[in-house]
């Protein structure tokens, strides 16, 4: 976990090791030894090759989370989406006045 005021270290910039570490990463280097020779965190190359490997599983850029937007709704739709959810309401009022 980070602590306050903690500062990354952004290996992007860095004259492009990354995608050195990971060519040589394809050639079967041991993660470990790639570690220790370009005093980078074992964690870190093993994200950069979880992201290689399965690039499905992480968002690029541009790419939104969540639920997609329902497009193309008109003004009746909401008005029967309205309508609905009084219905529901007054039902659940209905219920809890029984109890």
């Amino acid at each position: 976990m980070a602590s306050k005021g903690q500062k990354f270290k952004n290996y992007d910039n860095s004259a492009n090791i990354k995608v050195v570490i990971l060519e040589e990463y394809k050639l079967k280097k041991n993660i470990k030894e790639l570690a220790e020779r370009y005093n980078i965190p074992e964690g870190t190359i093993k994200t950069w090759t979880s992201k290689l490997n399965h690039p499905e599983l992480y968002l690029s850029h541009g790419q939104k989370r969540g639920r997609p937007k329902e497009k193309d709704l008109t003004k009746e739709d909401y008005k029967e989406r309205y309508e609905i959810l009084k219905k529901y309401q007054a039902f659940l009022k209905a219920q809890r006045e029984k109890k």
